[in-house]
């Protein structure tokens, strides 16, 4: 980026995988760990810098702190914590599970059964591997138990979409190749999966997609007393319009309703499947365009080739009903084009989130 080689970082459930191993060593050796290698669900091998160790007498604990490289993922810098306990009066059984600032699943839907702890499947056999590498667990007749523990997790799950995917409680332990891509948007399209699966697995056959939290908000209020559609079919898809009708489509979703304030809309009108796209100036140039093939709407062509931005030709027009119209058709069309055969509703909120179009 700007000429500058971007670093690459690591998961929570890298993290909480080398945690474990430190804190397994300890306990194995009775002495204390400063470093552990790592090999990752990618093939790559990595080294983790273990912070805090401490040994007691039946127990031993540890943390990494995250290091996501360039990716401005929330968790960066985090604690993640792995504390290591044998009980020797127990039969053999190697139990792991989430302490502080670790949620909880509570919704369907998602790749961890509700009522468990969340963490997620790579991590977890991450975490069994090298609790094998270090125990030959086989050999071992007491009951193992590891605790995966994040001290701030549950204040920096509120900054996330957790609560609304039914993670409650903290922060979940993710990652499928143990490494995050710097700038990536793969933590946003994985959420959207996700909620969609939930949407799903809650007998949702509508899904919401919302291009950010004004827009979502007034399309929940104009929803509210609809049954067919509950709280989990709300899907905030950001700027990753593309990816989330797609995924709509793969997975079965009967109707999409794409809601957005009237700028995002235009972009989705035009044809970009990622809505982040700077190009003011060109949607605005192709509106015009389609106004000019309008006969009751020619007169706001000139209002289009002169306007700053989308917001400021919805304002100059005075709200025109005829305007608002065509670009929402046009999203439907834009829709048809990307996943052709899906049913597509499209609402437009105001930017006081009152409601300007509704299907």
């Amino acid at each position: 980026m700007n000429g500058k080689k971007l670093r690459y970082g690591y998961t929570t459930g890298s993290c909480a995988a080398a945690a474990v191993k430190g804190a397994a060593q300890m306990l194995r050796d009775q002495a204390l760990v400063s470093e552990v290698e790592l090999t990752l669900p990618c093939g790559e091998t990595a080294h983790f810098k273990l912070q805090g160790a401490r040994l007691e007498e039946n127990t031993a604990t540890c943390y990494v702190v995250k290091d996501a490289g360039d990716d401005p993922d929330i968790t960066n810098g985090a604690e993640i914590h792995a504390t290591a306990k044998v009980d020797y009066f127990t039969r053999r059984r190697l139990v792991i599970k989430g302490g502080v600032g670790i949620g909880k699943v509570t919704k369907p839907g998602l790749a961890v059964p509700v009522g468990e702890w969340a963490i997620n499947p790579v991590p977890r056999r991450m975490i069994m591997e090298v609790v094998k590498e270090v125990f030959a667990v086989r050999c071992v007749p007491w009951t193992l138990t590891f605790t995966i523990s994040i001290p701030n997790g549950e204040e920096l799950a509120k900054k996330t979409l957790n609560e609304r995917l039914g993670i409650v409680g903290g922060l979940s332990i993710l990652g499928t190749t143990g490494v995050v891509k710097p700038i990536s948007t793969k933590a946003w399209t994985d959420t959207v999966d996700a909620s969609i699966d939930v949407a799903l697995a809650c007998g949702n056959r509508t899904v919401v997609l919302s291009t950010g939290r004004s827009s979502e908000m007034a399309v929940q209020r104009e929803w509210a007393a609809r049954s067919e559609v509950h709280e989990e079919a709300f899907v905030m898809m950001g700027d990753h319009f593309g990816y989330a009708i797609k995924s709509c489509a793969a997975k079965g979703v009967q109707q999409v309703v794409v809601a957005g304030q009237f700028a995002k809309l235009v972009k989705i009108a035009c044809g970009h499947l990622q809505t982040h796209v700077s190009s003011s100036e060109l949607d605005l140039a192709t509106v015009a365009e389609w106004l000019k093939e309008e006969p009751t709407l020619a007169q706001l062509e000139p209002l289009a080739r002169e306007a700053n931005t989308a917001r400021h030709l919805l304002e100059a027009s005075g709200y025109h009903k005829g305007l608002i119209e065509l670009v929402c058709r046009k999203v439907r069309e834009a829709c048809a084009a990307t996943v052709p055969g899906l049913a597509v509703r499209v609402f437009l909120a105001g930017y006081q989130g009152e409601t300007l179009y509704r299907d």
